[in-house]
């Protein structure tokens, strides 16, 4: 089944990390890919310890799309789509049962992913392949093909008090 996690609030990303844990917990295969994330983060070091899970290389640092030069995105396009590419072809040579696209609807919403890729891959999927999908904002193409849409709506947040992010808790 195909899984949407979205919306404007904290949890996305956490639930999606919960899911690959209580699959690999089972026995799963599990292959992750994050988009325009960079590495630094808790997750991916407790769930690269997992044997069966896969986590696919991300850069040390990334910029927002906001802030790269036309050149940056061009390039960060050309490596967000293979990212894409090599994330569903893990999935079909390790037999996943979990494959988890994480901010994929960033990666489609920023143009770094082309949505109809994304299509065919869910059209096209293997049966017992189960599918996560988290971001915001997810085009209706994702969602009239989601079993699952949990949304995370943001009631307070400390960012809105100017606390920034925190190692442990949001990265």
């Amino acid at each position: 089944m195909l899984h949407l996690y979205c919306g404007d609030g904290k949890g996305k990303t956490t639930a999606a990390m919960g899911l690959a844990v209580r699959s690999a917990g089972r026995g799963n295969r599990v292959v992750i890919a994050q988009f325009l994330k960079s590495a630094d983060s808790g997750e991916r070091l407790i769930l690269g310890r997992l044997p069966n899970v896969r986590l696919l290389a991300l850069p040390e640092q990334m910029k927002f799309v906001f802030s790269m030069s036309e050149e940056e995105k061009a390039a960060e396009q050309i490596r967000q789509t293979d990212l894409f590419r090599r994330a569903t072809a893990a999935a079909r040579e390790q037999d996943a049962n979990l494959l988890i696209l994480d901010e994929l609807c960033s990666g489609i919403s920023t143009g770094m992913i082309p949505l109809d890729l994304v299509t065919v891959f869910l059209d096209n999927r293997p049966e017992k392949l189960e599918v996560v999908i988290t971001g915001r904002d997810p085009m209706p193409e994702l969602q009239d093909r989601a079993d699952y849409i949990t949304e995370m709506k943001k009631l307070r947040h400390p960012f809105d008090r100017g606390m920034p992010a925190r190692k442990g808790v949001e990265w």
